[in-house]
């Protein structure tokens, strides 16, 4: 299998509009951060999406994934769920509708923003969704299992999703000591790292993925939901503790 960095950034992506910091301002190309979401190929090459942000379009683009068989959904953030509107290429390709797998509470949210997709008439231009709601168990799609992983960001419960002996896992502030069972001693763990100081409500900072690295073991860590407070990307990746890397757009991991 094989797990495409989409996009790497925050919900504002970098470069933030109007900043003009070092990192919002680098010509390095890793610097250069879409609002987060990765594309996993299976063994028999099915695509599956995990979340579908504002810059869907462009990523599908600039990586040149042309299908996608499946969407996971985290939670129903906006960057995470709102550019599902653009899947319409996609649905009209295949003439089905597009599988969603999410919470029962994020489906809803999916509802409410996009209710011409679940109109009885559908206006003829519109996108097709086909939910499946699921919960804290593992299940089978693809003829591929998935895992998912419950995690806390904020106020809310969020989905991580665990394949083989990968797990990625965004938007989370908070691992329970159950979950953490699912994610010890993994070939690759990707966790949110969205600055390196200075604790957020919502998500890791770079002291506490430290300590989950050193908790849970992973021979391989990646961060992702990267804001331009962690850093240039060239600098911060050097500095990391061995085993731990900044994911950017575009990398690609096998496992």
């Amino acid at each position: 299998m094989k797990l495409k960095f989409l996009g790497t950034g925050t919900s504002q992506g970098v470069p933030v509009i109007g900043c003009t910091c070092e990192v919002c301002t680098s010509k390095n190309p890793k610097d250069s951060r879409l609002r987060s979401s990765v594309m996993v190929t299976t063994d028999e090459s099915k695509k599956i999406l995990i979340d579908c942000g504002p810059d869907f379009r462009q990523q599908m683009l600039a990586h040149k994934e042309n299908t996608v068989d499946i969407a996971l959904l985290t939670h129903e953030h906006n960057d995470h769920v709102i550019g599902l509107d653009d899947m319409r290429p996609l649905i009209f390709k295949t003439g089905n509708d597009m599988p969603l797998y999410c919470y029962s509470r994020v489906g809803n949210e999916v509802k409410k923003r996009f209710p011409y997709a679940f109109a009885d008439e559908r206006y003829p231009g519109a996108p097709a969704f086909e939910l499946h709601e699921i919960e804290n168990y593992p299940f089978t799609v693809l003829d591929t299992e998935i895992t998912p992983v419950e995690v806390i960001h904020y106020k809310i419960t969020v989905f991580g999703y665990k394949f083989n002996n990968l797990a990625y896992i965004t938007d989370a502030g908070f691992i329970s000591d159950t979950e953490k069972e699912k994610l010890k001693n993994l070939d690759v763990l990707i966790l949110n790292c969205i600055r390196k100081f200075d604790p957020h409500p919502a998500h890791f900072i770079l002291p506490d993925v430290i300590k989950l690295f050193e908790e849970l073991k992973p021979k391989q860590l990646f961060l992702t939901h990267i804001s331009h407070h962690l850093g240039l990307h060239d600098v911060e990746d050097k500095q990391l503790p061995s085993g731990i890397h900044l994911a950017y757009d575009g990398l690609e991991i096998n496992f």
